[in-house]
């Protein structure tokens, strides 16, 4: 287990966010998650979702593996949505959308060491996660994606920029189709950091694939 990082920790760890679960992957997950470590991610996210998602144990133990192997690696490990996995796995954290609990509601449940990243899609969303407690925000879908079947519209930056606009500080990842072609805006808009699922998932070779992402979003982040 991580302990709970201070904004600044969490903004460094927002810089390359791996959301995943086997449903993204054309490798063994496991393997798919130790290349990325390998290459360079600095958070993950257990997401299983879609057509063929895992249930029940198998769902359970998947979760279970690649949490060891976060922790072997001192990866903050993070659960997509499903508070009662974050709290039987001790997990580091969760992510959570507008149509799940409020983040102080959750946190009453997962305690004051855990990490609460809200996905927001307005300003009004974003100051409301703020007051109910969020660590970081969820920024997207930034651009067309093909992993979210139920994503909302595609927002580019604007949100970012509104929100900084608004002198809004939380930490802030984008998310939505990302991969290193299309990254560099979503830095310039004010966000800490990317969050991917193909670019590094669905690529052959999934430590080089990361390792691209994470030379590029070193050099973005120290501009």
């Amino acid at each position: 287990m991580i302990t709970k990082p201070d904004t600044q920790h969490i903004r460094q760890y927002l810089r390359l966010y791996l959301v995943m679960g086997s449903v993204n992957c054309n490798q063994p997950p496991e393997e798919v998650l130790k290349s990325a470590i390998a290459g360079g991610i600095t958070l993950f996210q257990f997401r299983e979702k879609g057509v063929g998602a895992l249930t029940g144990q198998a769902y359970y133990k998947l979760a279970e593996r690649l949490q060891q192997i976060c922790h072997t690696h001192q990866i903050p490990f993070i659960v997509n949505d499903d508070v009662e996995l974050a709290i039987a796995l001790n997990a580091d954290g969760i992510h959570v959308g507008q149509e799940d609990a409020p983040a102080d509601q959750i946190r009453a449940r997962l305690g004051d060491d855990k990490i609460i990243g809200v996905s927001a899609h307005s300003v009004a969303e974003a100051r409301q996660a703020i007051e109910d407690g969020a660590d970081y925000l969820g920024i997207g879908p930034i651009y067309p994606t093909i992993s979210k079947a139920d994503a909302q519209a595609v927002q580019g930056t604007s949100t970012i920029t509104a929100l900084k606009n608004h002198h809004i500080e939380i930490p802030l990842v984008g998310i939505g189709g990302i991969h290193a072609g299309n990254a560099e805006p979503i830095f310039t808009a004010g966000a800490d950091g990317i969050a991917v699922i193909s670019a590094i998932a669905g690529q052959t070779d999934i430590e080089q694939a990361t390792q691209q992402l994470n030379t590029l979003t070193r050099r973005l982040i120290a501009n």
